[in-house]
C-alpha cells in the first residue's frame, strides 16, 4: 500500500514502518537515517512478493513468469532512472553507491587517467569517495588535491576555483555531506570542473533522500546513490553517467549478462548498462529500490525536506542553548546535525541514549579525515527521516540531560 495522499503530517506515516517500535511495542525514537532508513510497509511487502509468488530469474527466461520478471526488473531501472530525471538508458545497477563509485574508478578511472592527472575530493568524503580514487591514483600515477571547507562547513568552492587547472582529470565531491549535512552548490562546482576540461562525479547518498535530484540540472557527469538511504533494500545503489560517457567506459567485471558475444579467442560485450552488470543481478532488490522511489515521490521530497529542516532547525538551536556542546556543520544542513558535547565521549552519549530507546550514530562516520580536520575523535550525530517527529528529539534532548547528570555535568 502507497503512502495516502490525505496525511495531515509525516507523523501520520509512522504506522507504515514497523521497524519504528521496539519489541515490547513503545516507540523507538530512530534519528540514525543518515546511516539506513527504515523501510516501509510497502517496500517490504514489493519484496517479499518478488521473492515469493512472483519470482524467476530475468533476462535469461523463455518461460512467462521469467519474461513477467525481466519486464518488472527493467521497469524498476526506468523508475530509478526518473526519479533523479534521467533516462533507463543511463542508469546502472550496482550494489550500493560505494561499488558505484568503485566502478567509474576502475573503468573510466584506469582508461582516462595517466601520469601526472590530478583528481580534486574534498575535505569532508566518505571514505567511499577517498579511497577508490587513492587506489586508482596508485595505478596510474595520478595525484590527489584536497579543497578546504568554509568556516561554516561547507565545501569551499572559491578555494576549489583556485585549486583547479587543465591537470585535473575529475572533480569527485559529496553532494551532502553525511557528517555535516552541508549542501554543495553542485552546477557551481560543474561549471568550475567543465571549466578546466574535468569530469564531476557527485555522492548522492545523503541527497536522494532529502532533496529533489535532476541530474541535468546538477550538471554532474556521474551521480551515485544507494536505496537503502532512501528507505529501501541494501544490497542495491545505482550509477547515473552520461549515455556519451557509459558508452565510452570499458566493462569492469566480466562474467554472464554484460556480454555479446563470447568465444575462446574474443569476447565483446553488451553495451551500456547491462555492460557494467556481471552475473545475476539483485532482481528482487531493484523492485523493491523502486517501490521505495514510488513511496517517496507519492510523499513530496519538497515536503519531507521541509519537515527535515524544521527538526534540525529545532535540534540545532536547541543544541546550541547548551554551553558544554559544540553544533557542526551548516545552519541549513540536510537531515543532519552533529554534536560534541565536553568531557562525554559519543559513545559514551550513544550507549546511554540507547537504554532509553534513543538511536543515534557516534563514531568518524567513514569521514576519518573530516574529524582530523575538526579536531575531534568522533561526533554524535542525529539524522532525520521522513517519519522523524518532535517526540524523537524531546527523547534525545531528554536522553542527553541524564547523561550529563551521570557525568556529573548537570
Amino acid at each position: 500500500m502507497n503512502a495516502p495522499a490525505s496525511i495531515s503530517s509525516l507523523s501520520d506515516l509512522r504506522g507504515d514502518f514497523p521497524g519504528l517500535a521496539t519489541p515490547e511495542g513503545a516507540p523507538w525514537h530512530y534519528l540514525d537515517t543518515a546511516a539506513t532508513a527504515q523501510k516501509p510497509r510497502a517496500v517490504i511487502d514489493a519484496m517479499a512478493r518478488a521473492l515469493g509468488e512472483d519470482y524467476a530469474t530475468v533476462h535469461r527466461g523463455v518461460y512467462s513468469r521469467s519474461a513477467d520478471m525481466t519486464r518488472l526488473y527493467e521497469a524498476a531501472r526506468r523508475r530509478i532512472a526518473t526519479f533523479i530525471g534521467s533516462t533507463e538508458e543511463e542508469l546502472v545497477f550496482t550494489r550500493g553507491a560505494t561499488e558505484a563509485i568503485n566502478l567509474v574508478a576502475n573503468s573510466w578511472g584506469r582508461a582516462n587517467l595517466e601520469p601526472g592527472d590530478r583528481i580534486l575530493l574534498s575535505q569532508l568524503e566518505h571514505h567511499s569517495n577517498i579511497v577508490p580514487w587513492q587506489m586508482v591514483a596508485e595505478a596510474t600515477g595520478a595525484q590527489i588535491d584536497v579543497c578546504p571547507l568554509t568556516d561554516d562547513h561547507q565545501i569551499d568552492l572559491d578555494a576549489a576555483e583556485a585549486m583547479l587547472t587543465e591537470r585535473h582529470k575529475l572533480v569527485a565531491l559529496c553532494h551532502v555531506s553525511n557528517v555535516l549535512g552541508s549542501v554543495l552548490d553542485a552546477p557551481r562546482a560543474a561549471e568550475l570542473a567543465h571549466g578546466v576540461g574535468a569530469r564531476l562525479l557527485l555522492d548522492g547518498c545523503q541527497s536522494a533522500p532529502h532533496m529533489a535530484v535532476d541530474v541535468v540540472s546538477l550538471g554532474c557527469d556521474f551521480y551515485v546513490f544507494s536505496a537503502h538511504k532512501l528507505y529501501g533494500p541494501t544490497g542495491i545503489g545505482a550509477l547515473w553517467a552520461r549515455a556519451d560517457i557509459l558508452d565510452a567506459m570499458p566493462p569492469w567485471e566480466g562474467g554472464g549478462s554484460m556480454i555479446d558475444r563470447v568465444t575462446f579467442e574474443k569476447t565483446t560485450y553488451a553495451p551500456p548498462p547491462q555492460r557494467f552488470e556481471a552475473g545475476t543481478p539483485a532482481i528482487t532488490e531493484a523492485i523493491a529500490f523502486a517501490a521505495a522511489a514510488d513511496y517517496v515521490d507519492e510523499i513530496g521530497v519538497e515536503r519531507i525536506h521541509a519537515h527535515e529542516a524544521e527538526l534540525v532547525g529545532r535540534l540545532r538551536r536547541e543544541l546550541s542553548a547548551m554551553n558544554d556542546v559544540t553544533v557542526f556543520g551548516p545552519a541549513d544542513g540536510a537531515g543532519i546535525v552533529s554534536f560534541a558535547i565536553d568531557d562525554i565521549h559519543p559513545h559514551d552519549l550513544g550507549t546511554i541514549l540507547d537504554e532509553a530507546s534513543v538511536a543515534i550514530r557516534a563514531g568518524h562516520h567513514c569521514a576519518q579525515p573530516l574529524m582530523d580536520y575538526l579536531e575531534v575523535p568522533a561526533t554524535a550525530r542525529a539524522s532525520f527521516g521522513l517519519y522523524s517527529t518532535h517526540d524523537d528529539i524531546d527523547a534525545l534532548l531528554e536522553g542527553i540531560a541524564r547523561t550529563r547528570r551521570i557525568f556529573g555535568k548537570a
